[in-house]
């Protein structure tokens, strides 16, 4: 048992054999020679004997696979995609009509009919009576309805708004609401119905007719 102690405390990691000694224990050497009725062993620069007839087998490690060196392999380099610009939304009045009839609930092509006759859909429009922009809202109007006519979103947001609360009022009445838009709901309360005013007259001639054309297409 000494013998095999000392062997294994002065056993270097890359020991080459392996002996069985008759008693079972086992001893790991390096390497080995047979001298007669000697076996030499041999641990790392030292040397050790035993009698032949005390060793049961030999045992040879298998020899060590080749060491292969991989070649280098360059790591891709990821670059991230380029961001991809994102297209603008519409801010045309076109589009901020159809947008504010939809929040309103009101059908686009109705309200843009509107918006054409009022001022061809343009936002600089400031009529003789002093009605501004696309949906020509009078000052006092755009106050009431807390919007800044000058602005072409809350211009038309209010008017949209203001059509609809119309409807409202007079129970879908398409003539009633156009000419209380026109005229003012007052002038409508006070005639029940179209007042006999030229202006309001044509006026929800022009917007029905438009409407039906773009309907058409």
């Amino acid at each position: 048992m000494k013998l095999a102690s000392l062997i294994l405390l002065s056993l270097p990691a890359f020991a080459g054999e392996t002996i069985v000694l008759a008693s079972g224990s086992t001893l790991r050497v390096d390497r080995h020679e047979v001298r007669g009725g000697v076996v030499c062993l041999f641990v790392g620069t030292g040397e050790i004997e035993v009698p032949a007839v005390s060793v049961a087998e030999i045992v040879v490690d298998p020899p060590a696979p080749p060491q292969i060196e991989l070649p280098k392999v360059e790591q891709p380099r990821i670059v991230a995609p380029a961001a991809v610009p994102q297209p603008l939304p519409d801010r045309s009045p076109k589009a901020l009509v159809r947008q504010a009839a939809e929040r309103n609930g009101l059908p686009p092509a109705f309200v843009e009919s509107v918006a054409r006759v009022e001022s061809g859909l343009k936002v600089d429009v400031v009529s003789p009576k002093g009605a501004v922009g696309v949906m020509q809202l009078m000052p006092s109007t755009a106050a009431a309805l807390h919007a800044d006519p000058t602005d072409p979103e809350q211009n038309i947001a209010a008017g949209a708004a203001l059509l609809r609360d119309l409807l409202s009022k007079y129970d879908g009445d398409v003539i009633k609401a156009l000419s209380a838009y026109n005229a003012g709901p007052g002038a409508v309360d006070r005639y029940r119905g179209v007042p006999p005013y030229a202006e309001t007259q044509q006026y929800v001639r022009k917007v029905i007719a438009d409407y039906q054309r773009s309907s058409d297409h």
